[in-house]
């Protein structure tokens, strides 16, 4: 079998599960060609693993100071340049196009009659998922930015529909805690705000995550360069993770055991509905803006126990090697009856 794996770049969480899944789908005997769009190659980190892959413009939400910003999304879009990359990407060679709410390839798929399987967090939401409240566009403009033929979404709970657990590689470094330090990623939100407000706790060192080209030091502040390997290690080693509310970063804390501090992006479904998850699963405490006051009482609060995630990919890759027989509900079924994830839920 040969399979080409469309995967969204705008955000590291399509990455990260990629990072997962494509080396469980070539132990499994299948061939495997990648495709990524929604970042600029020159744009993308430490992606050695991916080996040689193809890119395309795509679509991308333009995000400003904490919230996406509709206007420049919609003019920076190029329709013609995505109707020409899918009309003209060829799928002969394959017989299976995956698509991690990847459009491109997601339309080459749909365009040319070659079967489809999409796997991702936002294929969720053809659930009825909390925090989503009534929008009854949701599953139609899912649908319509990345079809496929069959989706599997993935997600904290199961909320009684065929949803995964999270495609999640076991922490690379060993689990320690250094009480005082906070590892940071917001990036979508302004710096100077982020540096303004963590300013104020010099009691902790916050090791923050951002677009530099060499490490920074001021005072209790340490900034860094994007770096993979960086980041898991500060990851593993950290009290607690403060972030925007996104699925891969959080999933990677909660299964580490790092208390967790979202602050979900605005006019962004998904990280609004994903905060009030999480909320309600006691997995992290949401602030809707950055200030002081939560920040203060969630430093104090203590660490949480790890929740390893059950090998999902390798489960998954089992299932489309040997031709998606088993049915999501059966496969979902065996994946949240595994320890600790059973324990999980929602209040």
């Amino acid at each position: 079998m040969r399979i080409l794996y469309g995967v969204q770049a705008t955000g590291n969480g399509h990455i990260t599960r990629a990072r997962v899944l494509l080396p469980a789908l070539q132990a499994a005997g299948i061939e495997v060609d990648v495709l990524l769009s929604g970042r600029a190659p020159e744009r993308l980190f430490n992606m050695e693993c991916f080996g040689r892959f193809e890119s395309r413009r795509g679509f991308t939400f333009v995000t400003s100071a904490g919230r996406v910003s509709w206007l420049k999304t919609l003019s920076q879009s190029r329709p013609l340049t995505f109707w020409r990359d899918y009309r003209r990407l060829n799928l002969s060679r394959y017989d299976l196009v995956l698509s991690d709410f990847e459009p491109v390839t997601a339309w080459a798929a749909r365009h040319q009659g070659v079967p489809s399987l999409g796997i991702a967090h936002q294929y969720a939401f053809h659930h009825t998922i909390p925090g989503t409240g009534f929008k009854p566009w949701l599953k139609p403009s899912l649908e319509m930015f990345a079809p496929v033929d069959e989706a599997v979404g993935v997600h904290w709970h199961h909320f009684d529909a065929p949803i995964l657990p999270p495609l999640i590689a076991p922490p690379p470094y060993p689990l320690t805690e250094e009480p005082d330090k906070i590892l940071v990623y917001l990036p979508f939100e302004s710096m100077d705000e982020v540096i303004y407000w963590l300013g104020a706790f010099p009691t902790h060192r916050f090791r923050i995550y951002c677009s530099i080209s060499a490490p920074e030091r001021r005072g209790h502040l340490e900034l860094q360069p994007f770096s993979r390997e960086g980041f898991q290690r500060d990851l593993c080693s950290c009290a607690g993770v403060i972030s925007n509310a996104g699925f891969g970063l959080c999933s990677e804390a909660i299964q580490a055991g790092k208390k967790l501090l979202v602050k979900p992006l605005h006019s962004q479904v998904e990280q609004r509905s994903n905060a009030v998850v999480l909320e309600q699963m006691g997995l992290a405490v949401v602030m809707p803006q950055l200030a002081p006051e939560p920040i203060e009482a969630w430093l104090e609060q203590s660490s949480r126990k790890p929740v390893p995630w059950p090998d999902v990919a390798g489960t998954l890759a089992g299932w489309i090697a040997s031709g998606r027989e088993q049915s999501l509900d059966t496969l979902g079924h065996s994946l949240w009856q595994q320890e600790p994830v059973r324990q999980l839920s929602p209040c």
